[in-house]
């Protein structure tokens, strides 16, 4: 059985230059001091905040397989958590639903995106 972390962002207004650019910085910076070479890192589906998402106003959506290991498992997250965050940040006046399965990720003003009740 494989849980997945799913993310996507929606709003009117298509990202602008800077904000892609911004996107893709942050996307390059996330693979390269990703922790695990064997697993799955953050993944933006292609085009998408270029108009080409799957639902009106996505602007970006991506997915991420967890391990199954849960000492490689909290990492995974804690870093695509973190990356989300960032991204979040720099789309600003998005819908954002980040989520593990069924289970919501919130997002606290302060803190980003963090598991409920988790210290990551």
């Amino acid at each position: 059985m494989s849980v997945s972390l799913y993310y996507r962002a929606r709003r009117t207004a298509p990202p602008s230059e800077t904000e892609a650019a911004e996107v893709e910085r942050i996307a390059a910076a996330h693979q390269e001091s990703f922790p695990y070479e064997d697993e799955e890192s953050l993944y933006l589906y292609e085009d998408l905040y270029e108009g080409g998402g799957s639902e009106p106003g996505e602007i970006l959506a991506g997915s991420t397989k967890l391990p199954l290991e849960e000492d490689r498992m909290m990492p995974v997250i804690a870093h695509v958590l973190d990356s989300l965050t960032e991204l979040r940040r720099a789309l600003p006046g998005a819908d954002w639903r980040v989520h593990i399965d069924d289970l919501d990720i919130p997002w606290g003003e302060g803190d980003g995106y963090a598991l409920p009740g988790g210290d990551l």
